[in-house]
């Protein structure tokens, strides 16, 4: 059983070299395997912040508190060294690679987190069958990482790393954006068969309730003001639905 705990995390983003800004204000959120975590949240709250101090992002800085995957603080751990112990995050604003492969770049990534290279056969055949179940035609193998990709392309190959790197936890940033109904049923039907098939623990962060159709919830949580301003079951999302985050927003003015 997986456990991943965030304990009073604090955290500034970095604007230039003498200023800063203190976006998370005491983030406490404790996810176990097999649990699906919704964020929602109006703009400006804090959720990718959140996302990207946990993963390592440089331009974030940590200023209290601890998070543990099955008690070792990641906080301590390089950014890769994050992704080996089985942290993932798909980005909101997948980046592009040109000159690399997304072959090449899967089983390098694969290399790492596995700690030995998978068989060019069997890694093959794995990657083959993967980008089939995630409607990706397999020309795209070859071609540069996200180069040219459009929007919902780019999200389908982050669910595609997700399925082939079997982390313990996903931080799924806003992967619901930009996608139209069909690549939004695909990129959710990728995310259940990982969480199936690993008993993976789900940080699922988005402003709409269209992709927890999907992709069920057992809680739901509202960040507001760089911390969580409320925390229920699915029938919160609904709530948020109906009302908006304006009293959120109000509360903290």
């Amino acid at each position: 059983m997986t456990k991943f705990e965030i304990r009073g995390l604090r955290a500034d983003v970095l604007i230039g070299e003498d200023e800063r800004s203190e976006i998370l204000k005491g983030v406490d959120l404790t996810i176990n395997s097999g649990e699906t975590h919704a964020i929602m949240g109006p703009n400006g709250s804090g959720k990718s912040t959140l996302a990207y101090a946990i993963a390592g992002h440089p331009r974030y800085e940590i200023t209290e508190g601890e998070v543990l995957l099955d008690g070792e603080n990641l906080l301590d751990m390089s950014v890769d060294e994050r992704a080996r112990a089985g942290v993932f995050l798909a980005m909101q604003y997948p980046v592009e690679v040109p000159g690399v492969s997304m072959s090449n770049f899967l089983r390098s990534s694969v290399t790492a987190v596995r700690g030995e290279a998978p068989k060019l056969r069997q890694f093959s055949k794995e990657l083959q069958g993967a980008m089939k179940d995630l409607s990706i035609d397999s020309a795209f193998a070859a071609r540069g990482v996200n180069e040219g990709f459009s929007g919902g392309e780019k999200k389908r190959h982050e669910i595609l790393q997700l399925e082939l790197l079997k982390p313990k936890i996903a931080i799924l940033d806003e992967t619901d954006s930009g996608l139209d109904v069909d690549a939004l049923k695909v990129v959710s039907e990728g995310v259940n068969r990982a969480k199936e098939n690993n008993e993976l623990g789900v940080m699922l962060i988005t402003h709409y309730t269209r992709i927890l159709n999907y992709v069920k919830p057992d809680f739901v949580h509202v960040f507001a003001h760089g911390r969580i301003a409320e925390s229920g079951g699915p029938e919160l999302a609904d709530t948020l639905e109906s009302e908006g985050y304006e009293r959120f927003v109000k509360a903290g003015a």
